[in-house]
């Protein structure tokens, strides 16, 4: 990530059936404790299908999928074309490195929204019948991270995001 980009937002986006690409939108709201309004994971137990399936009582802590804009770049170079919303992700950003915030980092986004890191999210098969080959291409995993909403607010694109790191030590993002 270049140090001299402020962390904004570039998309935002969300979909109210369980499909794999969300169409981006001028605007989301995050609601605490559930996630991104009018999106089909939202709720206060895990939402994703193949989860949903081993255990619906789970708690959700997949509520906003946010994913690094640079990966798009690094996909085009592998002949792959992506753009904000298309693998999923809630909130497309630049300039933070969100592959390696802590879990429990804090990030500021607008004007009110606050959310709270949980993890990675784990590549899945879906990816390639998006465009074959496109699994391999992001291993690592390199398909953004998980959070919870701790406060409501609005989120657009252009946003500033502000990172809070959680007190050391600091623990390593796992799949979740």
């Amino acid at each position: 990530m270049d140090p001299a980009v402020d962390p904004i937002v570039v998309a935002v986006s969300r979909n109210s059936a369980h499909t794999f690409s969300k169409p981006n939108q001028a605007s989301i709201r995050v609601l605490p404790g559930l996630g991104v309004e009018g999106d089909a994971h939202l709720g206060t137990t895990v939402q994703h299908l193949s989860r949903v399936a081993v255990d619906p009582t789970q708690p959700n802590l997949r509520q906003v999928h946010l994913l690094h804009s640079e990966l798009f770049e690094e996909l085009r170079a592998a002949d792959f074309l992506v753009a904000p919303g298309d693998i999923g992700e809630n909130i497309t950003t630049r300039g933070i490195d969100l592959l390696n915030l802590p879990v429990g980092a804090v990030l500021r986004i607008g004007d009110s929204a606050v959310i709270e890191v949980t993890g990675l999210r784990n590549p899945c098969v879906q990816l390639d019948r998006f465009q074959p080959g496109l699994m391999a291409a992001v291993r690592g995993p390199k398909t953004g991270i998980m959070s919870i909403v701790l406060v409501a607010g609005e989120i657009r694109p252009g946003d500033p995001i502000r990172v809070e790191l959680p007190p050391p030590p600091h623990r390593r993002l796992e799949r979740v």
